[in-house]
């Protein structure tokens, strides 16, 4: 991949992320997967050193990759590919949107965007969590084994993954905290 082609990709990425970096994981995964550019497990390592290293998750992501492709020249280009379409929609938006705050076609359209966000969210979210803990079969033709509650789901992982998350709702503990009980865990178990 040219150094043209990485600002190219992370710019279609950053112009067609609404909602944040989170949102933004299902396309940036259908774009760098698919392209072949990193591995699915390669991306889902990188989503979770993103979301544990200050700023945000796209453009740590962006940075990340731009990085291992041409070094810190790519890291610069892929986070400014990233960057640029929203530094310029906030400016676009940020001088028109007292003017038209009352509208009611900005007021529907704004409104209509949550629910698609909150999809955009849940999808990288059940994927992350279904490649940690559920060992699904690659193809059609490997359902001919029959997989075993045992070797269909990473106990370990699924165990974690529940702890975690009861911590996160029963005691509200700061995702910081959770983030470094999950590297540690990880240094352990992994």
């Amino acid at each position: 991949m040219s150094l043209f082609e990485l600002f190219y990709t992370f710019l279609y990425i950053g112009l067609f992320t609404i909602g944040g970096g989170v949102v933004g994981l299902t396309l940036l995964q259908q774009t760098i997967v698919s392209k072949g550019i990193i591995s699915e497990e390669v991306f889902y390592n990188m989503v979770a050193i993103s979301e544990s290293t200050p700023g945000p998750l796209g453009t740590n992501m962006a940075t990340y990759i731009g990085y291992s492709q041409h070094g810190i020249l790519g890291g610069i280009v892929a986070t400014l590919g990233e960057v640029l379409p929203s530094l310029v929609i906030i400016m676009i938006v940020a001088r028109f949107l007292q003017k038209f705050n009352t509208n009611p076609f900005v007021k529907g359209s704004l409104e209509f965007l949550r629910p698609v966000v909150t999809g955009l969210i849940l999808v990288p979210a059940l994927n992350m969590f279904l490649f940690s803990c559920i060992n699904l079969p690659s193809s059609i033709e490997s359902l001919k084994y029959l997989y075993t509650w045992k070797s269909l789901i990473e106990w370990v992982n699924f165990i974690a993954y529940s702890v975690f998350v009861f911590l996160l709702f029963k005691f509200k503990l700061h995702p910081i905290i959770l983030i470094l009980m999950g590297a540690v865990f990880g240094i352990i178990f992994c």
